[in-house]
């Protein structure tokens, strides 16, 4: 039973190391994130059972008296509907176990709280009160006990009474949800069986009224006649499988420890009940099985009795494997610490390292050589003798770990076989891979550069044997044995430039992980600095420029660089300049310039030979060639990928971008295509909430201190008494109007809330609008969030109000629920020998008290009516202030429900109209849809004639699971062999063999960049 309601571990001691039971027993460890899976599992077979026992019940009963309360069923499609737009980003999977189990039982809660208190279950003959009450006796009873029970087994663990085993002490979390499976299962065969201590068959009597009229006596053979006659089957299940075993004159020794059941006599028996009560007896074995189970499971090992063969244990192993990947960053959680961090490490750097410290300065102070254009730091030319070359670019990365694996594992297969039209193409691994920065989200730290960077490219291309994590690289390049220097070694290379995410705790992490590491995965890194200069093949340079958090270079970077450019670079020479911005995008997007060092470099000193600048930050692929014309060209290309695992870039707001330096361009290539990028933001509207759950807890408390002072509306006559529906409309709008007007007259809470958001606003909006422009979208937004917020509380004070009116709410106080229970406790669960009596004064009062105060705290709705009541007839002074604040939290206990959807919706909504018609926010209106899809990376090839041959590869969808690969795993490896010589070196392939990168990849851009030692008239027209 302990299996069944909880998730089990164990620890390997003793015998079960020496049986090798280690093995079995992680395979029999369930590895779903969700921790209590068994008791999920339970809950739906309690609710299967539950919807078993009321379709059997109430079918008839629901269907005839649909029409006769369609006023209290709108009401719960209101209530419903909201309920089910909170929890909809959790259902059908776990995104988070601490915030979504948290959900699933709040969500029960405050539902199950409101719904009883409606009439309709009534009326289907459903006695909500009863099953409440008893729910939570049951509940803390059931606590209580196995609270004892595991304090007592620990002792007996402490001791040495049990097995070493036990000592694995349960989650208090785990406990409390199993106590409510099993009282929810009680309560389930309560309110369909009863407490009878012996049950009659009944026979099945179908009432012909109503709807169910035409039916006839020889229409009982009939499909639905047959599905309404499980009422006799729920009877014998009731009679049958959970009846007790036996009466308490059976125990004698237990007979004072037993609840009794109600007569079958209803009363007129002459003696009292001498049987067991069913729901007692369910209980006691619910209780008896989880402790049994529990006893065996940490006393023997569960897994001994199990055994599997290690040849099946290793196979089975490795079907349940699976990568243990982040996923993308949330970067609208309200409650995500790296956040927060992120922020506050960015304010440091702005502060501190823009213009007072800079780490490019102590790496050009602490070079070996003076001479700049010989610093062997800075400079490697071990490519310059090939006859050819591949290399790879890719940028931004580090975010989600299932996008940035699928990239990684392109990068790292030995060659790609794709389709261009009718032809074939094999486009084998890059002798180098580039990487523009932002290695990874939100911050640099040594966790995220470890889970979200190095982790997926070691997945696909494994680093050698002798590697180790805490190796630090002291002298660079580091090559294996039996290679004496650089250009010898046979495998893939990397460098890597920062960008603005890397920068934000001063370059620290970077230079740790980059510049004093010798491996990336399988990738060799001879770098020592964050800029550097390639000499590639056929006189093509790379340049690496580091932009920290200024967009451009600094005075050393160029005083470098200018110094390499005369002594080195030839008048026909190629150059690639390698940055992390694409100012000339950024730059026409912002109506700014920057980049003065590398504007200055380029057409000053390059002087046209910079063939193509690529660049990544925005995480997207868009290419701009340049248009022929008398002017001279600077720059022929420009490219900007970020597809290497971030989140998803629009490419529709920069459509129009057409020139730089004076020379005018033309988009050749867009991916996704602008069409599918306007398109992709539509999703703001749709699954904003459900992409960003975690901005429940801004949004609510937002919405909350607005409409703070509002609570309670004690005049809604008005509204209630219009009989036609265009009254009632115009009455609660006007009502939302006086709202509005009283909080800028009286509320002090609520009209700072509004201005403070105002301003938020305000700023919110980019700086490229003028300020009369921002200041209107301001006004825009926040009067959309305030009039929503204002509808919502309106909406719940209409609800209360109308319950009230109708003695479903404030009857009698704060303990009404309690109350009643007390009232029906000694019919129903009759106690002849004083057992709660006697538990009333071993507690000393605590076991009534504690379900009292339990039934009160979770009769949210009463208490907030009752406290509404009274502030209506004697004003808010004569509450006390500890009331003051059960009142509103118990009020902001649904508001929160409903508000939460509606803010995601009215904020997805504004990102939306921002993206699409006024071309602002594009950081923010995509980075909420965390979209993973549409990855791609650079292969570039220098041919033996001098010319570059660029293409471009995607992946339209990323897999979201993975397997192991079985061609990996069966490859035969020698002891140190490098894994770039395996011919499967990524570990990882997809699910399904039809998403997996390898068989969805595809060219979206070609293009062929000449030489310039051909004619000018053939060099410029080098894209196609």
């Amino acid at each position: 039973m302990q299996d069944y309601l909880m998730g089990s571990d164990w620890q390997s001691v003793g015998l079960l190391d020496n049986l090798r039971m280690e093995r079995v027993r992680t395979i029999l460890t369930h590895t779903y994130p969700y921790p209590h899976e068994h008791s999920r599992h339970a809950i739906i077979a309690v609710v299967v059972g539950c919807l078993f026992f009321i379709s059997s019940d109430n079918m008839h009963t629901l269907i005839q008296k649909l029409d006769n309360n369609i006023k209290w069923w709108s009401m719960y499609a209101c209530l419903l509907g909201f309920f089910y737009f909170f929890s909809s980003p959790f259902v059908g999977k776990t995104i988070k176990p601490s915030y979504s189990n948290f959900s699933r039982w709040y969500i029960a809660w405050i539902l199950i709280a409101a719904l009883y208190h409606l009439p309709s279950f009534q009326s289907m003959g459903v006695d909500m009160r009863m099953n409440l009450s008893l729910f939570l006796t049951i509940y803390v009873s059931s606590i209580l006990f196995l609270l004892v029970f595991h304090v007592l087994f620990l002792g007996l663990w402490y001791i040495g009474l049990v097995a070493r085993v036990a000592g694995k002490r349960p989650e208090i979390l785990t406990i409390l949800q199993n106590c409510a499976v099993l009282s929810i299962a009680c309560c389930v065969f309560y309110s369909h069986c009863g407490n009878r201590a012996v049950l009659r068959e009944r026979p099945f009597e179908r009432r012909n009224s109503g709807w169910f009229s035409f039916w006839k006596k020889e229409e009982r053979n009939t499909w639905l006649a047959k599905f309404l006659r499980m009422n006799e089957l729920k009877d014998q299940v009731c009679s049958s499988w959970f009846a007790p075993v036996g009466s308490a004159s059976d125990y004698p020794l237990l007979s004072k420890w037993v609840i009794y059941g109600e007569l079958a006599c209803s009363g007129s028996c002459a003696e009292s009940s001498d049987e067991i009560s069913p729901i007692y007896s369910l209980w006691a074995t619910f209780i008896g099985l989880y402790i049994a189970n529990y006893v065996v499971e940490r006393s023997t090992g569960w897994a001994l009795t199990h055994p599997l063969s290690v040849k099946e244990s290793e196979k089975l192993k490795k079907k349940q494997m699976k990568p243990d990947f982040l996923d993308m960053v949330p970067w609208y959680s309200g409650t995500s610490a790296d956040l927060f961090k992120t922020v506050f490490d960015l304010l440091v750097s702005v502060t501190v390292f823009v213009g007072r410290f800079d780490m490019r300065m102590m790496q050009a102070a602490m070079s070996r050589v003076q001479d700049g254009a010989q610093q062997e730091d800075f400079f490697f030319d071990h490519f310059s003798e090939k006859d050819d070359m591949w290399f790879d670019f890719m940028a931004d990365t580090g975010d989600g770990g299932n996008s940035s694996y699928a990239v990684a594992r392109l990068l790292a297969q030995p060659s790609l076989q794709l389709r261009r039209g009718n032809s074939k193409l094999t486009l084998p691994r890059g002798n180098l891979l580039l990487i523009g920065g932002d290695l990874a989200y939100p911050n640099p730290s040594s966790f995220t550069y470890e889970r979200r960077f190095f982790r997926p490219m070691e997945y696909a291309l494994q680093p050698p044997p002798w590697y180790k994590e805490e190796h630090i690289a002291v002298k660079k390049p580091e090559l294996p044995c039996g290679v004496s220097e650089l250009k010898q070694y046979d495998g893939p290379q990397c460098f890597v430039i920062p960008g603005n995410h890397d920068w934000f705790d001063g370059l620290q992490t970077f230079m740790r992980y980059i510049c004093h590491k010798s491996w990336l995965g399988g990738w060799l890194m001879p770098q020592r600095k964050s800029y550097f200069a390639l000499q590639l093949p056929k006189r093509w340079w790379v340049f690496g420029f580091d932009l920290a958090l200024h967009c451009d270079i600094d005075v050393y970077q160029f005083k470098f660089f200018s110094e390499l450019i005369k002594e080195k670079v030839g008048e026909n020479d190629s150059v690639i300049i390698l940055t992390h911005e694409p100012n000339w995008l950024l730059d026409w997007y912002w109506n700014d310039t920057t980049g003065k060092n590398i504007s200055h470099l380029i057409r000053d000193c390059l002087k046209g030979r910079c063939k193509l600048r690529i660049a990544g930050d925005l995480h997207h692929y868009m290419r701009h060639s340049y248009v022929p014309s008398d002017k001279p060209v600077y720059v022929q290309h420009l490219l900007v990928n970020g597809c290497g695992g971030a989140f998803l870039h629009p490419t529709h707001v920069f459509a129009d971008f057409n020139k730089l330096y004076g020379t005018s361009y033309e988009g050749k290539a867009a991916y996704p295509s602008v069409e599918d990028s306007s398109r992709i933001a539509l999703g703001n509207i749709l699954k904003f909430r459900k992409k960003n759950w975690q901005f429940d807890f801004i949004g609510g408390i937002i919405y909350f201190v607005l409409v703070f002072s509002m609570f309670p509306q004690c005049k809604l006559d008005h509204i209630l008494q219009d009989n036609t529906f265009s009254g009632h409309l115009r009455n609660f709008f006007s009502t939302v109007w006086d709202a509005f007007m009283y909080m800028l007259g009286h509320s002090y809470v609520s009209s700072a809330g509004a201005l403070l958001l105002l301003i938020v606003a305000f700023s919110f909006v980019p700086t490229k609008l003028s300020r009369k422009r921002r200041a209107v979208i301001g006004i825009i937004h926040v009067s959309a969030h305030l009039a929503a917020a204002l509808i919502l509380m309106l909406l719940l004070e209409l609800g209360v109000e109308t319950c009230i009116r109708h003695k479903l709410l404030a009857t009698s106080g704060y303990h009404t629920l309690y109350e009643w229970y007390r009232s029906v406790e000694s019919e129903h669960f009759p106690d002849p020998t004083g057992l709660r009596a006697r538990i009333e004064q071993w507690t000393f009062g605590l076991y009534p008290a504690c379900i009292k105060y339990l039934m009160s705290a979770f009769d949210v709705p009463e208490v907030m009516a009752v406290t509404r009541n009274n502030i209506c007839k004697k004003g808010m002074e004569s509450l006390p202030r500890v009331g003051a604040v059960i009142y509103y939290a118990s009020v902001f206990l649904y508001f929160w429900v409903f508000s939460t959807p509606v803010v995601s919706l009215v904020f997805g909504s504004y990102l939306y109209i921002c993206i699409n018609w006024l071309h602002i926010h594009f950081d923010e209106a995509f980075s909420s849809l965390r979209i993973a899809n549409y990855k791609a990376f650079t292969r570039f090839h220098i041919k033996s004639d001098g010319d570059l041959e660029v293409f471009t590869l995607a992946v339209d969808k990323v897999p979201r699971e993975w397997k192991l690969d079985h061609d990996w795993d069966g490859e035969p490896r020698q002891p140190q062999q490098l894994s770039h010589h395996r011919d499967f070196p990524s570990k990882w392939s997809a699910a399904s063999s039809h998403q997996d990168p390898l068989s969805t990849v595809r060219i979206v851009d070609h293009f062929v960049i000449q030489h310039t030692e051909r004619p000018d008239s053939e060099a410029m027209n080098g894209g196609q």
